[in-house]
């Protein structure tokens, strides 16, 4: 189980500082989109410490919801915040009219930030080590 754990953790910490390098770069619609698979893959992670998988988008924010915010593990502001990172993240792939700011994207960089943080406490209270959340690029 850990092993597929620690792998959601690099995939959503990967995707953190790619969101990071597009900002810099002033790709602000792919630093929303990338923001938000940071969310999704810390909360796959998660989800795996209850041995719950999903594959689809629609099934990571109803399990999360479902095992992790209603029996109390993780506040319900972080299930809100996985839901409009996810329609923020529509918009931004398919919504070639909407022009994204720098400010919508260190918005979304800084809720990915505040979101891995707290998956973080989450995995190590679920008995993960600060040495197997360490996070890699590549």
């Amino acid at each position: 189980m850990s092993t597929y754990i620690i792998a959601e953790w690099q995939r959503a910490a990967n995707s953190r500082g790619a969101a990071r390098v597009c900002l810099h770069g002033e790709f602000y619609a792919d630093a929303v989109s990338r923001a938000y698979y940071a969310i999704l893959h810390a909360a796959k992670a998660a989800l795996q410490l209850r041995d719950v998988a999903a594959e689809s988008h629609a099934a990571v924010k109803r399990l999360f919801g479902q095992h992790l915010v209603q029996p109390g593990l993780v506040e319900a502001e972080w299930g809100a915040m996985l839901g409009q990172s996810s329609d923020m993240r529509i918009i931004a792939d398919y919504d070639v009219e909407r022009a994204f700011t720098e400010v919508d994207a260190r918005e979304a960089c800084d809720r990915a930030e505040a979101f891995l943080a707290r998956i973080r406490t989450l995995l190590l209270a679920g008995g993960l080590t600060p040495e197997e959340l360490e996070t890699h690029h590549g």
